[in-house]
C-alpha cells in the first residue's frame, strides 16, 4: 500500500469563480479524470486557511471532551427523549465505535423548521452545549465549505457544457440537506468490524457516501483507505497538512448516469484517539434528481427521484441513522 493512488490538485485557479482560463480548464480536466478513475482526490489552494481548519477542530475537540451530560443535550430523541431532533445531533460511541456530531445548515431557524416540517430539516439549539464563539466558528466554516463544494460542482456542470445557473435549482441554503459532521474516534478497544475481503481490522466500516461530494479534513493520524476499482486493493490516503480530501457520492453517480461512481472507502482500526471533519454536500430536499439534469440524451425515459427520498434510502445502511 505504498503507492499513492490519490492525486493532489491545485484548485486555486477556480476558487475565484474563473472557469474559462487555460489554467482553470486544466484544473477542471484533472478533477474530471480523478472523479472518473478513482472518485477521490486531494485539493490544495482551496481557500480554507490553516486558522479555519484549526478553529473548527478546536470546536470538535472541546465538545467531545466535555461531559457526557453536555454532549447528550444535542442528541437525537433516540438518546435524549427530551429532544425533538431525530436525524442530526450527537450520537454516542456505543453506536458504531465512534462519537459523532452532525450539524445541518446554521441558517435554519426554529420557526423555519417548524413551518417547513421536513424530515431532514431540523433546528438544533446549539446553545445548549456550545459557547457563542464555537457557534460562530461553526457557521463561518459551514459557509466556506459549502461555497467550496458549490465551486467543485460548478466544475462538473462546466464539463457537461451546461449553464452554471442550473446550480440555483439544485441547492438552496435553507433547503439543503448538507451536513457538517465531526467524527471522534476514542480509544477503540475493539474493531467495529473485520473486513471479509482481507481480514483488516476497521474503525469504520466499508461504505460509500450519499451526496454529491464529501470534503474531508483528517488529522495527521490518518486511517482513511480507498479501494481501487480495478484491482480491488486498498490504498492509504496520505496526510497532507495543506490539503482537503474530496470524494464523489451516490447522488453524483446518479446524476452523471454512472460516469462519476461513488467509491468504497473505510477507516482502519487504531487505538489512538483521532478526529475527522467531513462535509457532506447534498442538494435541496425537494430537488428532482433527474438524469437529464446533466445529460443530453435521446432516451425518452430517464430516471428521476426527489432527493429527500433518495437520501432516506441511502442512509438505511448506516447504523447511526437507525432511529
Amino acid at each position: 500500500m505504498t503507492k499513492n493512488l490519490i492525486p493532489t490538485i491545485d484548485i486555486s485557479s477556480i476558487v475565484n469563480q474563473d472557469f474559462n482560463s487555460n489554467k482553470s480548464i486544466e484544473t477542471i480536466n484533472k478533477i474530471n479524470k480523478a472523479c472518473i478513475t478513482i472518485g477521490f482526490f486531494q485539493v490544495i489552494g482551496h481557500g480554507m486557511s490553516k486558522k479555519n481548519i484549526k478553529n473548527i477542530c478546536n470546536v470538535g475537540n472541546k465538545f467531545f471532551h466535555s461531559s457526557e451530560n453536555n454532549k447528550r443535550k444535542l442528541a437525537p430523541k433516540k438518546w435524549n427523549f427530551k429532544n425533538k431532533n431525530i436525524y442530526r445531533g450527537y450520537f454516542p460511541n456505543d453506536v458504531n465505535g465512534k462519537e459523532g456530531l452532525d450539524i445541518g445548515d446554521p441558517k435554519v431557524t426554529k420557526k423555519y423548521a417548524s413551518l417547513i416540517k421536513k424530515q431532514y430539516i431540523e433546528y438544533i439549539n446549539l446553545n445548549k452545549s456550545l459557547d457563542k464563539k464555537s457557534i460562530k466558528i461553526l457557521a463561518e466554516y459551514f459557509d466556506k465549505i459549502f461555497n467550496l463544494s458549490e465551486t467543485l460542482f460548478k466544475c462538473v456542470i462546466k464539463l457537461y457544457k451546461k449553464d452554471i445557473k442550473i446550480l440555483n435549482f439544485t441547492f438552496s441554503r435553507l433547503k439543503t440537506l448538507s451536513t457538517l459532521r465531526f467524527n471522534y474516534y476514542p480509544n477503540q478497544k475493539k474493531p467495529v468490524e473485520i473486513s471479509k475481503q482481507d481480514g483488516t481490522a476497521l474503525g469504520c466500516e466499508t461504505h460509500v457516501d450519499s451526496g454529491i461530494f464529501t470534503i474531508l479534513y483528517q488529522d495527521k493520524k490518518g486511517g482513511l483507505q480507498v479501494q481501487n476499482r480495478k484491482n480491488k486493493k486498498w490504498y492509504n490516503v496520505p496526510y497532507n497538512k495543506d490539503a482537503l480530501i474530496v470524494n464523489t457520492g451516490l447522488a453524483l453517480e446518479y446524476l452523471s448516469m454512472g460516469k462519476f461512481k461513488a467509491t468504497n472507502h473505510r477507516v482502519l482500526w487504531n487505538k489512538t484517539k483521532r478526529m475527522s471533519v467531513p462535509f457532506f454536500f447534498e442538494p435541496s430536499y425537494d430537488f428532482k434528481m433527474s438524469q437529464s439534469f446533466l445529460n443530453r440524451s435521446r432516451k425518452t425515459k430517464l430516471k428521476s427521484i426527489i432527493y429527500e427520498k433518495f437520501l432516506n434510502k441511502s442512509l438505511k445502511k448506516f447504523v447511526e441513522y437507525k432511529r
